[in-house]
């Protein structure tokens, strides 16, 4: 009940701004989101950042076809948790929990600190780097802090989110379908509360239309 009761309060505080969802979502599919939706969506992002990120955002969403309210919506809402609102691109944690994790490709000494979380969707793993950096034409395996970067990072996270098959499960817009998005994105059930209560937010930003 209690995190119910804290996606309804977020819901809430949105629509307070008088953010009207058709505003802030466009779908001239060049720019689908405005520095506003951005900056309500993550409300700890600072406005310089915002401004920054929001160039490289656009154009990751269009190059992987997430220009509807629902599939923005569902990737916001991950990224959000993954990344601390686009305030970590590197995750705190040194990586050597990784370190032998074959299930993600880390079979050499180091991998697992080489190949820790990085970018928006914190990808993890020299096999998810390797496969991140074959298909965008980008040395990543050999050069994993280039997934730190603001442009590469947001094509990774579009790259990540397709290669998952996610953008079906977004246009579902259903509880249910989230649930899966975010087990196939974290293995588990993990920040699941934050990461709904993102989503909502995301909703009351863009609308939640197909």
């Amino acid at each position: 009940m209690a995190d119910k009761a804290k996606v309804l309060k977020t819901v809430v505080a949105v629509a307070s701004l008088g953010l009207v969802p058709a505003h802030h979502f466009l779908r001239d599919g060049k720019n689908p989101l405005t520095l506003e939706a951005l900056r309500a969506a993550y409300p700890r992002l600072s406005a310089a950042d915002a401004a920054r990120y929001l160039r490289p955002l656009n154009q990751a969403l269009r190059e992987g076809a997430l220009l509807t309210p629902r599939r923005a919506a569902a990737f916001l809402a991950q990224l959000g948790h993954e990344s601390g609102e686009l305030r970590y691109w590197e995750e705190l944690a040194s990586g050597a929990d990784y370190e032998n994790r074959k299930d993600l490709g880390n079979t050499q000494p180091g991998d697992g600190v080489r190949f820790k979380g990085r970018g928006p969707i914190q990808l993890t793993g020299r096999a998810n780097y390797r496969a991140a950096g074959a298909a965008l034409g980008l040395p990543l395996e050999e050069q994993p802090e280039l997934v730190a970067t603001v442009d590469v990072g947001f094509r990774v996270a579009v790259w990540f989110w397709n290669s998952r098959k996610l953008s079906a499960l977004a246009d579902l817009g259903t509880l249910e379908a989230f649930r899966t998005i975010t087990l196939r994105i974290n293995g588990g059930q993990n920040g699941a509360a934050d990461r709904e209560a993102k989503w909502a937010t995301a909703k009351a930003v863009l609308g939640d239309g197909t």
